[in-house]
């Protein structure tokens, strides 16, 4: 339950997101977001009971929800089309070595201590933000004009000439304002509900590979295959990500968003597939001496995979395929069926383990195969395009 619930403060951060970061901007939404992450933290810090360590995991679980849609939003709206995908990858390679940095130092200090280390980077995040300037799209929507021209000026640079850019996002917000209000059932009709589907089905994707389940349970996988240092394959587990993700960026905006994927989703059904065998032939009392080397070989493999492409990937399509007008509520949606599904997993792996281990790990294979048949048959490629040009080539 305490591994899962910072997912359910996630869904609850997803459903209010998007609304969240509409009515207060891009950088209120994520300095709200650092305060329920570091208010999360000190209760997790200050706790005597099970009731408090709870409640700051929601807490914790509702900023990162929240974060988790505003800042790959924000990136997509100031990034230049030939960065964009390179820069949101740049936020899932944050968000791996952060992760990789728990992983290292939990294993050599104190839970209690592992918490105050949260607050690091939230308050990194408060500083920062100050020096950083609203998203110049969001600022025109909202009719500050004047903003929006110094907004765009100062992330192109000063000698920059912003003329043709800044006429492009008014002309394509001008034609967005005759449309009404976005309301949830806007989003089933014909002219966005591609890009609902795609954003959904790469979510549920995403998170039905597994990737929440072999994260929490890292080192207690390693263990019941027989690793006999736990400890190593966890530690192993959290340096593969970095390098790994940083690849990812590199190749996000040269080879493309859908080639991407369908490597990335092979390498997670070749990984997940070793470690369903290696359990398999434990299971089975056949080379044991090779179960240990399956299982870690495995799981490198799948986070290996998983880091380069679908990690990252399927946030950034999310932030380019909708229009602004149905931005908040669609991100809002995409975001809390991703964390709805990290939740399931997260909270089924221990259950799915004692019924079948090298089941559980086959099934996540099998959702790996599915997501390279979708994307071949149904996902745009992106890459290259401004969002005004997605938008074209989706609903012709």
């Amino acid at each position: 339950m305490f591994g899962s619930i910072l997912t359910i403060g996630a869904m609850l951060g997803a459903i209010t997101s998007g609304r969240i970061a509409d009515f207060i901007g891009r950088k209120g939404a994520m300095r709200m977001s650092a305060c329920f992450c570091i208010t999360g933290w000190l209760a997790v810090f200050f706790s005597r009971g099970p009731f408090s360590l709870d409640v700051g995991r929601i807490l914790t679980g509702y900023g990162i929800g929240v974060f988790s849609y505003v800042v790959p939003i924000f990136i997509a709206e100031i990034a230049p089309k030939n960065l964009r995908g390179g820069l949101t990858t740049l936020n899932q390679l944050m968000i791996v070595t952060g992760s990789s940095t728990a992983f290292l130092i939990g294993s050599v200090i104190t839970w209690r201590g592992l918490a105050l280390t949260g607050l690091v980077p939230c308050i990194f995040l408060l500083v920062g933000l100050c020096f950083v300037p609203e998203s110049p799209r969001w600022l025109a929507k909202v009719g500050l004009q004047k903003e929006f021209r110094v907004a765009l000026q100062k992330l192109r640079g000063k000698d920059a000439d912003v003329t043709r850019e800044a006429a492009e996002i008014q002309v394509y917000l001008e034609n967005l304002q005759a449309l009404p209000k976005a309301k949830l059932l806007n989003l089933f009709e014909s002219k966005y509900i591609r890009s609902v589907i795609i954003g959904v089905a790469l979510m549920v994707f995403q998170q039905f590979g597994g990737i929440n389940g072999i994260g929490f349970y890292a080192s207690e996988t390693f263990a019941s295959a027989g690793l006999s240092s736990a400890k190593i394959g966890t530690i192993a587990y959290a340096c593969i990500q970095i390098p790994i993700t940083m690849l990812g960026a590199i190749l996000m905006d040269k080879s493309g968003r859908r080639p991407l994927m369908m490597i990335s989703s092979t390498g997670t059904f070749l990984g997940s597939f070793l470690a369903g065998t290696s359990f398999f032939l434990k299971g089975q009392g056949l080379l044991l001496e090779w179960v240990p080397i399956l299982a870690i070989a495995g799981v490198l493999i799948y986070v290996s995979a998983f880091s380069i492409g679908m990690g990252a990937v399927p946030w950034v399509i999310m932030s380019e395929i909708f229009p602004i007008n149905i931005k908040g509520i669609a991100g809002s949606l995409v975001v809390l069926v991703n964390w709805s599904g990290a939740w399931a997993v997260s909270f089924t792996f221990n259950f799915l383990m004692d019924w079948s281990s090298s089941g559980t790990f086959l099934v996540y294979s099998g959702f790996s195969v599915l997501t390279v048949l979708y994307v071949a048959k149904f996902v745009p490629e992106t890459k290259g395009k401004t969002l005004e040009e997605i938008q074209k080539s989706i609903n012709s």
